[in-house]
């Protein structure tokens, strides 16, 4: 199979192309293009061109678009959930929830469309405003440069160009390296619902040749990425007066409070710690647990990891593949290592076969330890105690992240003093962290990003405020 460039409502061949394998059995999938800066430019000629023509299209029949385009992925639900599977190891089963929230996202976007409105402005409330009629409208911003990670490679494009279409915008859209079928995917649906040629492109190829001349071309308006903290500054520092809505991973962490009923949400917390191999944003990480519970929490922990089936991600059963690349597997040990090194006891997992990570527990690590100050994105977790509440909020404070945090307790008050005093964006009370629906807020403080993704909010980003006053005589 060999995989061209989108641009302009056509396929383009490039000169160079590179092989896409399979993460869990190396075999080849496909051919991807790789494209030329010139290449990049042409994408964002065709996005500048069609600007007016989406700016100018009825709300209704952008909502008609993304509503089709969900109804295209629901037929192809199957087809969807294999390819990727495939391409970034994630197992069908997970894929297959991926492809139902990413219907999901496109059907949010589709009303989100038919939603968008201004207000009205009493002028006449401030002196001198006396006989005037004011509102305020929401337009498009143009060309909006889309970089998105390859953990959810349907999903997470949904969310930037859901969104971006909803509003009225064009998309220069550049996928994962390792996840790029997916977006070229999404990019036939768009084209067969309807969306005209130059509204959508999808481009591939290196971070340098694509990111830097979507960053430095003035015709981008806006530049909304998934990534790691690293290239989400270059990008803020690069980006001048354009918009920039950065999301940069996290360590996230789940406080479990005396009193909890460990059998019941056990399952849950197993999920949040190793689902889709621990490479997920909000993917527990750091476990914090009262001290007169700590030996059931981890004992039963153990006992579910144990339950998870590790193997081929096209297999019905499995619920633990290959990470994403060797590389990965590699820095993940060594984190384990040094944090064994550093008086951490591995209690569970830690080998490794090919690029598949066993599910890995790790008790007491120190809080300078990687395996706990910085994002590991593999299914690796460590387990610390804690005796009194604020000292648990604290040290789940003690991190240059904050995206989502989780708590279970039973005590209403300390509920509410996590929601208050923990620094993150989002707090899960009596949930793990790694809980997101597709249309709530979403984003996080400190060197977690910026801005928020959830369809409204991220409409919000999208758009330019304007305000009309009108003077009457």
């Amino acid at each position: 199979m060999k995989q061209s460039l989108w641009i302009n409502g056509e396929n383009v061949e490039t000169e160079k192309y590179r092989p896409l394998s399979n993460p869990f059995n190396g075999q080849n999938i496909a051919d991807v293009s790789e494209a030329s800066k010139e290449d990049v430019t042409r994408a964002i000629d065709a996005a500048a061109g069609a600007a007016r023509q989406m700016a100018d299209m009825d709300a209704h029949k952008r909502s008609d678009i993304l509503r089709r385009v969900a109804e295209l992925i629901q037929e192809d639900r199957e087809e969807c959930a294999r390819l990727i599977a495939e391409e970034s190891s994630k197992p069908l089963k997970a894929a297959r929830g991926e492809v139902d929230r990413t219907i999901m996202t496109y059907t949010f976007a589709s009303e989100e469309a038919r939603r968008l409105h201004g207000e009205t402005i009493p002028m006449d409330a401030a002196p001198g405003g006396e006989g005037r009629v004011a509102y305020t409208v929401r337009e498009p911003l143009g060309v909006i440069a889309a970089i998105t990670p390859f953990n959810f490679p349907m999903n997470l494009v949904a969310h930037k160009v859901g969104p971006a279409i909803a509003a009225g915008n064009t998309v220069v859209l550049k996928p994962a390296s390792q996840t790029p079928l997916s977006a070229y995917k999404i990019a036939s649906y768009f084209h067969q619902a309807g969306l005209p040629a130059g509204a959508l492109n999808v481009v591939t190829g290196s971070g340098k040749n694509v990111g830097d001349v979507l960053v430095d071309d003035d015709r981008v308006k806006m530049v909304t990425f998934t990534g790691s903290p690293e290239v989400g500054k270059h990008l803020r520092e690069n980006a001048g007066l354009k918009r920039v809505t950065l999301e940069l991973g996290s360590n996230s962490a789940l406080i479990v409070d005396e009193g909890t009923d460990l059998n019941k949400v056990m399952p849950r917390v197993v999920t949040g710690a190793f689902s889709n191999q621990g490479q997920v944003c909000i993917s527990i990480q750091r476990i914090f647990v009262h001290e007169k519970i700590s030996d059931e929490f981890v004992s039963l922990f153990i006992e579910e990891a144990g339950k998870l089936k590790v193997g081929d991600p096209l297999d019905e059963q499995t619920d633990l593949a290959a990470m994403i690349s060797e590389n990965d597997v590699t820095r993940a040990k060594a984190w384990i290592q040094d944090a064994v090194e550093n008086g951490a006891e591995l209690v569970y997992g830690g080998e490794s076969e090919r690029q598949i990570l066993k599910p890995t527990v790790l008790l007491n690590a120190q809080r300078t330890d990687k395996i706990s100050c910085e994002e590991v994105f593999a299914p690796v977790v460590h387990i610390n105690t804690f005796k009194e509440f604020d000292d648990a909020i604290e040290q789940v404070n003690d991190s240059k992240f904050g995206l989502q945090a989780g708590v279970y307790t039973n005590d209403l008050q300390k509920a509410f003093k996590a929601a208050k005093n923990l620094h993150v964006g989002g707090v899960m009370v009596n949930d793990i962290p790694t809980f997101r629906v597709d249309h709530m807020p979403y984003g996080g403080v400190k060197m977690s990003g910026t801005g928020r993704e959830g369809i409204k909010y991220a409409l919000e980003e999208m758009t330019e405020l304007k305000l009309v006053s009108i003077k009457l005589d």
